[in-house]
Formats: C-alpha cells, structure tokens, sequence
C-alpha cells in the first residue's frame, strides 16, 4: 500500500474514532503533500510525489517539531512541547523504521567502501549514497560529522 493512501486510511479511522488531535496531525501531514503535489505542478511536473518524497515530507515534518519542542522546552513551556512530541509520534508512524546507531556505523562503512572514499573531499559521494538507500530512515544532519570524522 503506498504512503497516500495509509495516510488516508489512518485519517479516515481517526475520523470514525473521533480522535481531534491525531485527526490533526493527519490534516498537517494531507496538506504538506498537498502543497508539494501544487509546487511540482507549478515546476511543469504533472505527476504528484511518490512516496520517497512523502517520507523526506514526513522526516522534514519530524524534525521540525523536534526544533519546536526543544524551543518550547527551554521557554518554559512544556505544554506545547508535548504537543510537538505527540505529533512527532503520529508521523513517525508512517516512516520506516530509524537505524540503530551500530546500523548506521555499518551503513557509513559501507558506503565509503562502494564510493571508494577516502578524503573528505568525497563525503558528497557518500552522503549522496547514504540519502539514496536510507531516505528516512536515519538523521543525516547528526551523519554528516560521523561521515566526515571517518573521512578526515
């Protein structure tokens, strides 16, 4: 079943159960893929987006709300900060499951040996290579400075 319409049936169930705030979360989740089907549009692409750009969509949603909670933390209001958290956990529903970090150690070493890397100079390739095969499934902004420490 692809991404649209698992978000659709899971909007639908939280209608039937009455359920406002992950009914919510859902209505976030429908636009952002909404506004980027309106951009593709608008870039002369007829096709809406498949489901690797909904799930970089759903990772972008999650770390949004990941700055936002820590924000409001460090504000002084936990309130809203679990709020963020409780939309975090609905997002985070639909995306695969996240690498543990020896995963991610190995996934590193691997691809520094299929791009045969072996400077910083080629951490694009790597990155390049990592993005492609583990799209949502792990955090490249904290990859990043693990990829480069193995390169350096």
């Amino acid at each position: 079943m692809d991404m649209r319409t698992r978000i659709s049936d899971a909007l639908k169930t939280a209608m039937k159960n009455k359920d406002a705030e992950r009914l919510s979360t859902l209505r976030l989740i429908n636009a952002a893929i909404k506004d980027r089907d309106i951009a593709r549009r608008s870039e002369g692409q007829q096709d809406g987006v498949d489901d690797d750009e909904v799930l970089a969509i759903l990772a972008k949603m999650v770390k949004q709300r990941q700055e936002s909670a820590r924000s409001y933390e460090e504000g002084g209001r936990v309130d809203l900060a679990e709020r963020e958290r409780s939309e975090i956990g609905v997002i985070e529903e639909f995306l695969p499951r996240q690498l543990t970090p020896e995963e991610v150690e190995d996934a590193i070493g691997a691809a520094i040996a299929d791009t045969q890397a072996n400077s910083v100079r080629d951490m694009g390739k790597v990155m390049g290579e990592l993005k492609a095969k583990y799209a949502g499934r792990m955090d490249f902004g904290s990859v990043g400075p693990m990829v480069k420490n193995r390169l350096g």
